[in-house]
């Protein structure tokens, strides 16, 4: 079975108003915690700027396969973000993963 790298998407809302400094801090200490994961690759931190969905922000990252996908899961960095952040300050979200079309295993 061959490796695929995975591109791990999350858009969100947060139940702080848009624009405001705690949603602002929360953007910034995702960014930080998140990227500083070691298997994690390209963190980025979007504001959404279409009318055709009403999801606010998002975090994209890249991994390089599924094995260092599931260790992000596992990492006591992210356990601890989304049970001490996420879970309290994020008001509805979806998650998306994808590997880039013809890397199927």
């Amino acid at each position: 079975m061959g490796q695929t790298s995975i591109q791990h998407m999350v858009i969100f809302n947060l139940k702080h108003e848009a624009g405001s400094e705690a949603a602002e801090t929360f953007l910034r200490d995702g960014e930080r915690q998140l990227a500083s994961i070691p298997v994690v690759k390209q963190f980025s931190v979007f504001r959404q700027v279409s009318p055709k969905n009403d999801y606010d922000y998002g975090f994209s990252m890249v991994f390089d396969n599924q094995a260092d996908y599931e260790a992000y899961n596992a990492h006591p960095l992210h356990v601890d973000f989304v049970e001490n952040r996420w879970v309290p300050e994020v008001s509805r979200f979806l998650e998306i993963d994808f590997e880039p079309y013809g890397q199927q295993a």
